[in-house]
């Protein structure tokens, strides 16, 4: 019985899959055969996904197992603003549910009024990132992407640094939280920034979306989710648009996720990939504006200046303003951003035409979209809206 249930846990790895399939989910029905199966082969008090139909399990760190107190815990701390130095902010400050958790700013503020230089990324789905942020190749988990925010000083986002004991003492007193964090922690002091921010990872990675008016069409047959005919008909050439090779669309926002690449229980090889879309090219040599260069930052090298990690575009709609620093204003200016294959800035400190960017993907290039098709495909980018996920009760503020 035991070696049988190793090779069924063997295939079950390998059903998961490895690679990102640029048509998923679209190009076939799925199910969640997969999480019923594990679900036979775990200890009943394991932690079981509620997950949308064609959506692997997220792999999640072997150092903080998902339990449902965990979750409760942090969604609470996730809210409350006790987690800034001078309380005045949370993380949900900057990361709002009725707008796919980004918070409709050019670039995010921090607690001390310091201006981020980048636009607040929304977390939905951040369970299946191969890394975390626009462009740090170094965050691969959420654990240790939070003690940016937490504890970073340029910016100033949180502000908690030096000041730790500060916030874990108000937490302390809080006989909501001494509840709460003895539940999810029962063994030692469990007042620590560790188990902070594994709470807060841990309710993070609950943040699923993947009932958009699209899914239920696609996976449910419901066709009435479209609209009236002459919406589905609109919706459809739009999707006809992104997933072919007119488009070309998928190619950085595929798979399941409809991102770059997405990591889950059965990931094999993990795709690290950050892209040029055209956005920039001062002074003709592929440069993006100082302090905001992309990877470039990291690694040095020319070739990587303008590439950011290419997020999910699963409720698009509600995440205005776009790209990594905010300076496309609507999501029908997106559409013209990539159909003119990058932008010319002709007036400036950022004069440069990003259309000849060295460093671009090829992927966007001049589509020549007719002013219907760039309809068509708006259309389509706001049926991937799923409006389900941001009224769900079970990730809204607590407070």
């Amino acid at each position: 019985m035991k070696r049988f249930l190793q090779c069924v846990y063997a295939l079950f790895l390998i059903q998961c899959g490895s690679g990102i399939l640029p048509f998923a989910p679209f190009d076939k029905k799925e199910s969640n055969q997969n999480e019923a199966l594990l679900f036979l082969l775990i200890p009943q008090n394991t932690y079981v996904w509620n997950l949308p139909p064609g959506f692997p399990i997220p792999a999640v760190p072997a150092s903080n197992p998902m339990t449902q107190e965990k979750v409760d815990l942090g969604r609470f701390l996730f809210y409350d603003k006790k987690l800034s130095g001078n309380q005045t902010q949370s993380c949900g400050s900057c990361h709002k549910q009725a707008n796919a958790f980004t918070d409709t700013l050019t670039t995010s503020v921090g607690s001390t009024g310091d201006i981020h230089p980048r636009n607040a990324q929304g977390i939905i789905n951040v369970a299946y990132n191969v890394r975390q942020t626009w462009v740090n190749p170094n965050l691969k988990n959420l654990e240790d992407q939070m003690l940016v925010p937490m504890f970073g000083e340029h910016p100033v986002e949180l502000g908690l640094a030096n000041r730790e004991n500060e916030m874990l003492d108000r937490l302390r007193a809080d006989n909501r939280y001494q509840t709460l964090f003895q539940k999810a922690f029962p063994i030692g002091d469990p007042f620590t920034t560790s188990n902070v921010v594994k709470a807060i990872a841990s309710f993070e990675r609950t943040l699923i979306s993947g009932r958009s008016a699209y899914d239920k069409y696609q996976y449910d047959g419901n066709v009435a989710a479209l609209g009236n005919s002459t919406q589905r008909a609109s919706i459809l050439r739009g999707a006809q648009i992104f997933f072919s090779e007119k488009g070309e669309c998928f190619h950085c926002h595929g798979g399941f996720n409809l991102a770059a690449s997405s990591v889950h229980v059965g990931t094999i090889t993990e795709e690290i990939t950050f892209h040029n879309n055209g956005l920039y090219n001062i002074g003709g040599n592929g440069s993006y504006p100082s302090g905001n260069q992309g990877l470039y930052e990291f690694t040095n090298l020319n070739s990587d200046k303008g590439k950011f990690r290419a997020p999910s575009i699963r409720n698009v709609e509600l995440t205005a303003p776009y790209m990594h620093d905010g300076s496309i204003d609507t999501l029908e200016n997106v559409v013209e951003h990539y159909n003119a294959g990058g932008r010319n800035i002709t007036t400036g400190p950022n004069t440069g035409d990003g259309r000849a960017n060295p460093n671009k993907n090829p992927f966007v290039f001049a589509i020549g979209l007719t002013a219907s098709e760039k309809t068509d495909l708006v259309n389509f980018l706001k049926s991937l809206t799923d409006t389900e996920f941001v009224n769900d009760s079970k990730h809204s503020d607590p407070f």
